[in-house]
C-alpha cells in the first residue's frame, strides 16, 4: 500500500512538473503570434482564478462546507506571499521575449537550486553541507554548458538573462513561503489566494508596460523597450489564455501538492526536475530550437545535482 501510495506521488508530481514544462514553448508561440508579456500573464491569471475558484467550489459541496476556512490573516499572508508567483510568470516571459530561447530560459529558471541554498542560508543562519555546495557547483557548471556559453558565437540578450535569474530568485520566493504558510487549509485554498496576491502584481504590470503608454505616449517613450503601447488584445483570452492557465496557474499546483505528501520533499524535488528536458524537448520539436549534446550534457549535470542534494547519504541503523 505504501508502495503504491509513493508511485501515485510520483505520477502525479511527474505530470505537474511537466504541464509546467510546457509553459514557455506555449509562451513563445503566443509571441509569435504578436501577443504581449501583460496580455500573456493576464489571460492566464483570469482564467487560472477561475478554474481554482470553481475547484473550491466543488470540494466545498463535496466536503459539505466541514474544511477548514481560511482566516483574515491567512488570506493576507497567501495573497503576499502569491505577490512572487506572479513575478515569476512575468520575469520568465520577459526573458522568453528578450530573445532567450525556451530551452535557456528553463535553465535559467532551475538556477532556484543554488538560489534556494543561499537564502537557506541567509534566513537560517546556518552553512550549507558539503553535500549543497557540490551540487551547488555542479549546478553551476551544468548552467555554463546548457546555455552554451563555451560558444563564443552564442549572443545572448544580456536583458533575458537577468530576467531569467529574477524569476529564479521569485521562484525561490515562491517556494519557501507556498509550505510555510496556512498550511492548515487545503491546496485549494491557498492555491486561490496565492493566485489573487499574482494577479495584483499582474494587472499592475500589464497597467504599467502597456495600458496606461497605449494612453500617454510620452510615458511609452520614457519606458523604450519595457512598453508596449497598444490597445490590449482581448483576443488572447479565446486562443491562448485557457492553455497557459491550465498548464501554469491550475494543473501544477493542484498535482505537486496532492503529490509531496506522498513522495516527501527528496523524491519529489527530484521527479519535479522533469520539467527541465520536457520544456528542452518541447522547443526543440515545436519551435526547431537547436540543442547540441554539449548543452544536454549540462541539462543531465543539473539534474544529477538534483539527485544528488536530495538524496539521504546517511546510513541506516
Amino acid at each position: 500500500m505504501i508502495k503504491n501510495s509513493v508511485l501515485k506521488g510520483v505520477f502525479l508530481v511527474g505530470l505537474g512538473a511537466t504541464s509546467y514544462g510546457m509553459l514557455a514553448t506555449f509562451v513563445r508561440m503566443a509571441y509569435d503570434e504578436n501577443y504581449t508579456t501583460a496580455e500573456v500573464t493576464v489571460s492566464q491569471f483570469v482564467f487560472g482564478i477561475i478554474g481554482i475558484l470553481l475547484i473550491n467550489a466543488f470540494q466545498r459541496n463535496r466536503n459539505n462546507n466541514t474544511a477548514v476556512k481560511a482566516s483574515k490573516k491567512n488570506k493576507s499572508q497567501l495573497m503576499l506571499a502569491g505577490t512572487s508567483t506572479g513575478l515569476t510568470s512575468v520575469f520568465y516571459y520577459l526573458a522568453v521575449k528578450f530573445d532567450i530561447p525556451v530551452s535557456i530560459a528553463i535553465v535559467l529558471l532551475m538556477q532556484t537550486v543554488w538560489i534556494g541554498v543561499l537564502l537557506e542560508w541567509f534566513l537560517e543562519k546556518k552553512a550549507p553541507s558539503k553535500v549543497k555546495t557540490i551540487s551547488v557547483i555542479i549546478v553551476l557548471f551544468g548552467t555554463v554548458l546548457a546555455t552554451n556559453l563555451l560558444n563564443s558565437d552564442v549572443k545572448l540578450n544580456p536583458l533575458g538573462i537577468f530576467f531569467g535569474l529574477l524569476a529564479a530568485t521569485s521562484f525561490t520566493t515562491t517556494m519557501f513561503t507556498a509550505n510555510r504558510i496556512a498550511t492548515e487549509i487545503s491546496s485549494a485554498q491557498r492555491s486561490l489566494y496565492m493566485l489573487f496576491g499574482g494577479g495584483i502584481m499582474v494587472l499592475i504590470f500589464a497597467l504599467i508596460t502597456q495600458i496606461i503608454p497605449n494612453q500617454f505616449p510620452a510615458i511609452a517613450d520614457a519606458l523604450g523597450v519595457f512598453s508596449t503601447a497598444k490597445d490590449f488584445n482581448f483576443s488572447i483570452f479565446l486562443k491562448w489564455g485557457i492553455i497557459l492557465s491550465l498548464f501554469g496557474t491550475i494543473i501544477p499546483p493542484m498535482l505537486l501538492n496532492a503529490g509531496f505528501p506522498l513522495t516527501g520533499i527528496g523524491l519529489g524535488s527530484i521527479v519535479s526536475a522533469l520539467e527541465l528536458p520536457v520544456s528542452v524537448l518541447m522547443a526543440y520539436f515545436l519551435l526547431n530550437e537547436k540543442v547540441i549534446l554539449l548543452q544536454w550534457v549540462g541539462i543531465v549535470l543539473i539534474i544529477l545535482a538534483i539527485v544528488i542534494m536530495n538524496v539521504n547519504f546517511k546510513k541506516k541503523a
